[in-house]
């Protein structure tokens, strides 16, 4: 008896959520937030958008409410909006206070100008919209990737960069994360340590990858293997002097690494 209930009570629960999902109307207020919207597939809720969504472009022929920092309350509600996302800029306040007392319900998303902030951003868009799941997806994909520096010493000993060094200050201005923290210099490496840094791409040098027979020997050590970036066979190597100079290259420098970390080329 309580059994059947209980599958009752869960079957008018998905009815109720399946009927809110299919009448969500949605005013986006904000033009990152209309492109998330769009990025999560949830664009068939959109009925109407600000000025300032002009990406993607399909976003530019819906009906629009005017430039989200100069808005009227009528305007928006004419839309019938069940849902109104905005962010924190939008205004002026006086008609966002007329927003929050129709009875719509009104999200504010964070606007904070940062990745972590274009995450949360992201979340609290998917979470309004009831795909939490998709939108941790979506953030997830702005994760810096960690990138660990490995150099071949004389011996063939493997050392990898810590905090003050100059791998380190490179792989923070092409917006990547040292995945070796806790030290300064560099140490050996070691199996565990590889394994608890757990990179998504091994950066080296080409003479350093050379010396130890290529990437497909490299991501084979002890370690390195288990490694995310091991696994997946992500290794990138610059030439020294290009890589570790800060000469006049360095512009240049960081902006090939940049790209070669988010597209690494695959170990042969």
């Amino acid at each position: 008896m309580l059994a059947r209930l209980g599958a009752t009570l869960a079957a008018l629960v998905t009815a109720v959520h399946l009927v809110w999902a299919e009448q969500l109307r949605v005013v986006s207020i904000g033009g990152s937030v209309t492109e998330i919207i769009y990025a999560l597939g949830q664009e068939s809720r959109l009925v109407g958008v600000d000025t300032s969504s002009v990406f993607p472009q399909a976003a530019t022929r819906l009906p629009q409410v005017g430039y989200q920092r100069q808005l009227g309350a009528e305007g928006v509600l004419s839309l019938k909006p069940t849902l109104i996302l905005a962010t924190a800029d939008a205004g002026p306040p006086a008609t966002m206070a007329q927003l929050q007392q129709s009875g719509v319900r009104v999200v504010i998303v964070p606007n904070d100008h940062s990745l972590t902030g274009a995450q949360e951003k992201i979340r609290a868009t998917a979470r309004a919209l009831d795909c939490a799941a998709r939108g941790e997806e979506l953030a997830k994909q702005l994760d810096p990737p960690r990138v660990m520096f490995v150099l071949a010493r004389a011996g063939g000993v493997l050392s990898v960069a810590g905090e003050g060094t100059a791998a380190d200050a490179m792989i923070t201005l092409a917006g990547g994360v040292n995945a070796v923290r806790g030290y300064s210099g560099y140490k050996p490496l070691t199996a565990e340590a590889a394994v608890a840094a757990a990179p998504d791409v091994i950066l080296t040098t080409t003479r350093a990858l050379e010396s130890v027979g290529g990437a497909e020997k490299l991501v084979a050590e002890p370690g390195l293997a288990l490694t995310p970036a091991g696994k997946n066979r992500r290794v990138v190597a610059l030439e020294d002097l290009y890589l570790l100079g800060f000469g006049p290259r360095t512009r240049q420098a960081v902006r090939e690494l940049a790209v070669r970390l988010q597209e690494p080329e695959s170990a042969r």
